[in-house]
């Protein structure tokens, strides 16, 4: 035994080493785009010759961006609403439903997240041209939908698993119908993996560009659109000051999410029987 941990404790230093320098060879391309936001320079230059905030009052007070900003946000959330209301569905049906080809509906449903983008998008348009949903609101938000809804049914199906069921035969025997148990009992109890499952739907939509390149037409240009096509035509630093200010957003979602799975391990931690309550 004393060998082995004096191996392990050899073999540490390198360990954290070696992952350390992967960590930087995918983190440090992303954030080389931060200073050439604040670039001085007309065009995408690195390393940048001088600081300027130029780039960030370009994204600010350009119609086009503002509108392609609003509109992704509107989207995003109208996403998260839908997505999160049939994701939660599903996966209550997926976990306590007893139907025949019950893996096949599984499968079906979170297959969005296993078929290639670009599959989707020509499926998606051939579809919305038919119905017309093209260059749309409601057309973006439904495609979003459908690829956002797999994420919610995974993180909430990963919280039911963990969920003691004899606290809904308790507050039942209380007298408590099937929708007051599942608002007052089950849902703040799986309400992290919920609120995890959004905010998953929520960036999906955000960051979507694939499909929205195929069903956005001219009047429906969300921004990871835009900036695709600033990328073709400008190449100024403004899609940089974009870029930067979409890697704060998902920095601080990801920190969001990180605490509601360490909250959901709690919970879960505590309900079941025996289980050590952290305080």
């Amino acid at each position: 035994m004393a060998r082995r941990s004096l191996g392990e404790r050899n073999w540490q230093p390198a360990l954290v080493a070696f992952c350390s320098l992967v960590f930087l060879f995918l983190v440090l391309p992303i954030f080389i785009v931060i200073p050439l936001s604040f670039s001085s320079a007309p065009y995408l230059t690195f390393p940048p010759p001088g600081f300027s905030l130029r780039w960030y009052r370009s994204y600010l007070f350009r119609e086009q961006w503002r509108d392609a900003t609003v509109l992704s946000v509107q989207v995003a959330l109208l996403t998260t609403v839908l997505a999160t209301v049939l994701g939660t569905l599903a996966a209550f049906a997926l976990a306590r439903g007893r139907f025949p080809l019950k893996r096949l509906v599984s499968a079906f449903l979170i297959s969005p997240m296993i078929v290639p983008v670009i599959i989707m998008a020509i499926a998606v348009y051939f579809l919305f041209a038919r119905l017309q949903l093209i260059g749309t609101a409601l057309g973006m938000v439904l495609a979003h939908t459908v690829l956002a809804m797999p994420f919610v049914i995974v993180t909430v199906s990963a919280t039911l698993k963990g969920f003691d069921r004899t606290l809904e035969h308790a507050a039942r025997t209380l007298g408590a119908g099937s929708l007051q148990t599942f608002f007052r009992v089950t849902l703040p109890i799986i309400q992290p993996g919920v609120i995890s499952g959004a905010l998953f739907a929520f960036i999906t939509s955000f960051d979507e560009v694939v499909i929205s390149i195929f069903i956005s037409g001219t009047s429906a240009i969300t921004l990871p659109k835009q900036m695709w096509d600033g990328i073709r035509t400008e190449l100024d630093p403004t899609i940089a000051a974009v870029s930067a200010l979409l890697i704060t957003m998902s920095t601080c979602l990801l920190l969001a999410l990180a605490l509601l799975a360490r909250r959901t391990a709690r919970l879960r931690a505590g309900s079941v029987p025996g289980g050590s309550r952290e305080p």
